[in-house]
């Protein structure tokens, strides 16, 4: 069974660090368990800290589905998208990503993505784990395009004004009636003492402080100089961090 691990969070508060994190403990503590990687933020970055090249989104494919020429002659729509969608997939030795993008253009999706929710479903259940980068609005969640979740982490930067968007965002997941395992907040770049000063603030998200990733100048090194995050060095505080983290939830 594909265990699903979502982050969702504003921007700024470390979604994509968080998830990347998420596919090096996977990759270094799971080694032979096969892993997915989907980038459903609008702003998609996933990829750079994970250090692999995309050629193509979902979101093109989708918006190329809306014209009639672009299906070649003999070949159905769903035959055309599906052959799409697995050239978008990329492919590393130890995990497979795969961009949803946005549609540029107006217009209903609601065909493709039918299509592309039994796609994701088919798909991810080639894994063993599946890992998904979201926006903050939950887009792709709430459309239902992944119908469960295991484990969902909801970031904030260490500030009353970030504890309150994450409990926000809590309260779209169920507002739209997602099915969560269990979901928690996870503070980044926290200074010392940042959770009992943010005590208040996190007892009125009502969610649950799953554990905080202190600030990290390597981390901050490496986003500057566009460096892939998988190759941050086993001592660096935010990589020990997360690795306790993951450790105490047993995923």
């Amino acid at each position: 069974m594909t265990i699903r691990i979502a982050v969702a969070g504003k921007g700024g508060t470390g979604k994509t660090t968080l998830s990347a994190f998420l596919v090096r403990y996977l990759t270094e503590k799971r080694q032979g368990k096969s892993i997915l990687t989907v980038d459903a933020d609008a702003n998609a970055n996933l990829n750079e800290a994970l250090g692999v090249s995309v050629a193509e989104t979902i979101g093109t494919i989708l918006e190329d589905t809306k014209n009639p020429d672009a299906v070649p002659t003999g070949m159905t729509k769903d035959i055309f998208i599906e052959y799409r969608l697995s050239r978008a997939m990329v492919e590393d030795d130890s995990f497979d990503l795969v961009v949803m993008g946005n549609p540029q253009g107006a217009g209903c999706y609601c065909y493709p993505n039918d299509l592309l929710k039994r796609y994701l479903e088919k798909l991810s259940k080639n894994y063993d784990y599946m890992v998904i980068d979201n926006e903050a609005g939950l887009e792709h969640l709430s459309r239902r395009l992944l119908p469960n979740v295991d484990l969902l982490f909801i970031t904030s930067d260490a500030t009353a004004r970030g504890v309150r968007s994450a409990g926000r965002v809590k309260e779209i997941v169920e507002k739209v009636n997602i099915e969560v395992g269990r979901m928690g907040l996870v503070i980044g770049r926290s200074q010392d003492g940042a959770a009992a000063e943010l005590a208040g603030e996190i007892e009125k998200s009502k969610l649950e402080l799953l554990g905080e990733i202190p600030y990290d100048p390597q981390v901050v090194e490496y986003d500057l100089k566009g460096l892939p995050l998988l190759t941050l060095p086993s001592d660096s505080v935010a990589v020990k961090a997360i690795n306790d983290l993951l450790d105490s939830l047993s995923i």
